[in-house]
């Protein structure tokens, strides 16, 4: 994103790391460590400011927010975060099945040049 971008266009891109990690848990309703946790079994990766603080995006949280509620209802954290990158991996294969469809029913409704 260029540096001359407004504040408010990157707060509407959903990868911009626009929270701390201290706001993120306190909107989340979890803990730093909750957060550090996720981090480690690489659910996702906060990027880092220039002083190495953790900055999270609107993705980001909504992924952690996902885990929280697997977490909440008993599944082991390790667990929480397999599921929850199954569940996204899932989510990108159906948009991508859906794109190629769309492709092939518009290729299939084209007039077909007869070459006679």
């Amino acid at each position: 994103m260029a540096a001359d971008t407004p504040l408010h266009g990157r707060l509407d891109d959903d990868d911009y790391p626009a929270y701390t990690m201290g706001r993120a848990a306190e909107m989340l309703g979890t803990t730093p460590a909750f957060l550090r946790a996720i981090g480690e079994a690489r659910l996702i990766t906060p990027l880092r400011s220039e002083g190495g603080h953790r900055r999270y995006s609107r993705y980001q949280l909504r992924i952690a927010a996902r885990a929280r509620e697997l977490v909440d209802r008993g599944t082991p954290i390790e667990a929480a975060c397999r599921i929850v990158i199954l569940e996204d991996q899932l989510e990108e294969a159906q948009r991508i099945n859906a794109e190629y469809r769309r492709a092939a029913n518009e290729a299939a409704d084209r007039p077909r040049h007869d070459p006679s």
